[in-house]
């Protein structure tokens, strides 16, 4: 059996309660308490999650900002501080990865990447990087990082580092904590407000104690899953792959073809003309009932799709995403199949839970 990877956080984690389960090759918590309380504390207060198997990548050199335009499909800013969110694509239009690039000077970019990802990004940048003058290098395993997610997010950070307490959203800052370099951003996956702070391994579990003695509820997968996809945000591998493209993905926000030539470009112009047959669209039980990915969806009793994510939500009961036929449209009857019963749903625009910020 492979042995799976652990963060720095991964005792710290135990300690506090935390139910261990194998996440695409590491060992992180599902859950503390229960999800709901959980779910409870990160949309009321504050809640904190070990997202160390994160990935980072750092991008330097002269040629940085015109790399990342090139290898993202995003129009990405290169004004210091400033992050993008934005789509990694194949020559196909299709998605590699989701990603957030975050300027520390415009030739030096950090790039936050999925943790299932990075040996994949990090070699597709190498081979892209051969026509710039520039370096990439993963230092994914240098650091750990710690999601601060709620209305108190910022405020509770604040008590320990005084000077993010202006932060921006989707901004990042460098910073001096326990005698260590590292950094602050402001982005979140939850649809609150949040921040994560970057810390060398060797110093992230003193900031996670420190937390816990402000009152900081830690939180597993479980409620970071029902959280995301209530604020509609993809789960890449799920949500969105290599055989879909960013505008069946529901993301063609993202797609900036007037910013110039990117990889990808002339295949999603192509196949946007063309049009596509299916798209991601929100599906809502009307009866009781637990979606989950890969239940397929149903209207008079023909299939027309397949949830790619689905969960119960202490908000809005049971709730998924999935690729559906192209035209079938918002507010439409379908029928979701769960353990071979035919549930009612609806069609519904996303995201479920509007954001805050």
């Amino acid at each position: 059996m492979t042995k799976l990877k652990q963060t720095a956080l991964c005792a710290a984690c135990e300690k506090a309660g935390g139910k261990m389960v194998d996440f695409h090759g590491w060992l992180l918590p599902v859950q503390f308490d229960s999800i709901i309380a959980e779910h409870k504390a990160v949309r009321e207060r504050v809640g904190m999650f070990d997202v160390s198997h994160m990935g980072q990548l750092v991008v330097e050199g002269k040629d940085a900002w015109p790399f990342l335009q090139y290898v993202n499909c995003n129009d990405i800013k290169n004004i210091p501080s400033a992050g993008t969110y934005s789509h990694i694509l194949t020559e196909q239009g299709t998605i590699i990865d989701d990603a957030i690039a975050f300027c520390l000077t415009p030739q030096k970019f950090l790039v936050v990447v999925n943790a299932a990802c990075v040996d994949e990004d990090f070699a597709w940048f190498q081979k892209q990087s051969a026509s710039f003058e520039v370096t990439v290098r993963n230092e994914s395993d240098v650091w750990g990082m710690i999601a601060l997610q709620g209305p108190l997010a910022l405020e509770t950070v604040a008590r320990i580092l005084p000077q993010t307490a202006q932060l921006a959203r989707f901004h990042i800052t460098e910073i001096t904590l326990f005698g260590a370099k590292g950094y602050v951003t402001r982005t979140g996956y939850t649809g609150e407000d949040g921040v994560e702070i970057m810390l060398p391994n060797a110093q992230i579990e003193t900031l996670w104690n420190e937390l816990l003695k402000l009152g900081v509820k830690p939180c597993g997968l479980g409620a970071r899953d029902v959280l995301r996809l209530e604020a509609g945000y993809l789960l890449n591998g799920a949500d969105a792959d290599q055989t879909r493209t960013p505008y069946e993905a529901n993301c063609g926000w993202v797609v900036k073809p007037a910013k110039g030539n990117f990889i990808g470009k002339a295949s999603l112009v192509a196949k946007k003309t063309a049009g596509f047959s299916t798209k991601l669209m929100g599906i809502k039980l009307k009866m009781p009932g637990v979606p989950r990915e890969g239940c397929k969806i149903f209207v008079h009793d023909e299939e027309k799709g397949f949830l790619t994510s689905g969960t119960f939500s202490p908000l809005f009961k049971g709730i998924g995403v999935g690729y559906i036929q192209a035209d079938i449209p918002v507010g439409a009857a379908v029928e979701v199949e769960i353990h071979g019963r035919k549930v009612p749903a609806e069609v519904v625009k996303t995201p479920f839970y509007k954001n805050r910020v």
